[in-house]
């Protein structure tokens, strides 16, 4: 213990960058988990069932050959706000964006947000939640 007070004081500034960031995570996973539009795989279904929403893939090409949800609009993130134009007839529909983790998804739905699209959601868990909850993945081959 005597060690430890020793390293802090020593080190002070190690010590506050260290519990700035112990408290920003903190603060990530109790303030937003998912982001507040985030949605889960069971209410993303009851999403695309009963209110006819678009689920968009936002990962590369590859990643969405490799598997997706059915029926899910391909539009990787790199050249998505060029690619807006082509939802813009969804605006009124519920819009379900997906990745592989939740992660470039929710930086989507910010980017509909900012656009307009109030119904935007972020697949919480991404592909990885959808395929843990065993629901159905068309794959190309």
């Amino acid at each position: 213990m005597e060690q430890l007070v020793e390293f802090a004081t020593n080190h002070v500034g190690l010590v506050a960058v260290f519990f700035a960031l112990l408290a920003g995570l903190a603060w990530h996973v109790v303030a937003d988990p998912g982001g507040k539009d985030a949605v889960d795989p069971v209410q993303a279904t009851d999403l695309i069932n009963h209110q006819n929403a678009v689920v968009v893939d936002v990962r590369s090409m590859a990643e969405f050959n490799g598997g997706h949800i059915i029926n899910a609009v391909n539009i990787p993130l790199n050249g998505f706000k060029n690619q807006l134009g082509q939802l813009e007839k969804y605006k009124d529909r519920p819009i379900v964006d997906c990745c592989r983790s939740g992660s470039r998804s929710g930086m989507a739905v910010r980017t509909l947000r900012k656009a307009g699209f109030e119904k935007a959601h972020n697949l919480r868990g991404g592909m990885l939640a959808w395929e843990s909850a065993n629901l159905p993945v068309k794959r190309r081959k």
